[in-house]
């Protein structure tokens, strides 16, 4: 049986990476684990936990994962990313897939092209129907600054672990990222120590990489990947 660990970002929730583990679903019969980590989801209450606990949290479902399935990959979405690459250093996981993972974050010049976009629709009087508006402001709004350290915290105590990633690893990242710039990928490219490791590109793709609209080609790229 082959089973699949999926981890969503920061302040998300397992919506950041549906698309994929659908698409997933229905081309295989593998087992799937979609956890959605403390102080996450529609709750929203990351107030008082560490990143100590997201990482723990994923192992815990991790471990469930191996105790039924002889084969297990862990895809990392953004902050997802960085506790994939964890568990890969430190239990039998045979590939790893990172997805706009957030060695690095906030990208400062696209961020201001999505600025620059949020502000004409201020004009036109549709800001409120701006994607990236719609799933940002809530965030922001909710994220209480010790949460952020707590992020912060968490890259700083991965990345030095990032040359003990030694199985197949694929990166993808979209090149229109406000939130995790390009050269993230580049960093998790040249410190992984693997030699079998693919990055790629995706030039509209935003953060939330996923959903956007090169997806299909995301997706193709990972079963490829898997299942080679």
């Amino acid at each position: 049986m082959i089973g699949c660990l999926c981890i969503h970002g920061f302040t998300g929730d397992p919506t950041e990476v549906e698309p994929l583990v659908e698409h997933l679903r229905t081309t295989t019969d593998w087992q799937f684990a979609v956890p959605t980590l403390p102080g996450h989801g529609e709750s929203r209450a990351l107030k008082g936990i560490s990143y100590n606990q997201w990482i723990e949290h994923a192992e815990k479902e991790l471990q469930e994962l191996l105790k039924t399935c002889d084969t297990v990959y862990v895809v990392g979405f953004s902050m997802g990313g960085l506790i994939a690459s964890y568990l890969a250093v430190h239990y039998p996981i045979k590939k790893l897939i990172l997805l706009s993972a957030a060695a690095y974050y906030v990208n400062p010049r696209q961020l201001a092209v999505d600025v620059v976009g949020m502000m004409k629709d201020t004009f036109k009087g549709t800001l409120k129907e701006n994607e990236l508006f719609i799933r940002y402001s809530r965030k922001i709004k909710e994220t209480p600054i010790a949460a952020t350290v707590q992020f912060r915290k968490l890259v700083n105590s991965i990345k030095p672990l990032l040359p003990k990633v030694t199985i197949p690893t694929l990166i993808a990242q979209g090149e229109s990222d406000g939130v995790v710039p390009p050269r993230s990928a580049q960093y998790l490219y040249e410190h992984i120590s693997t030699p079998d490791k693919k990055l790629i590109y995706l030039k509209e793709s935003k953060h939330l990489i996923c959903h956007c609209n090169e997806r299909e080609k995301l997706f193709q790229e990972v079963v490829d990947f898997l299942q080679k």
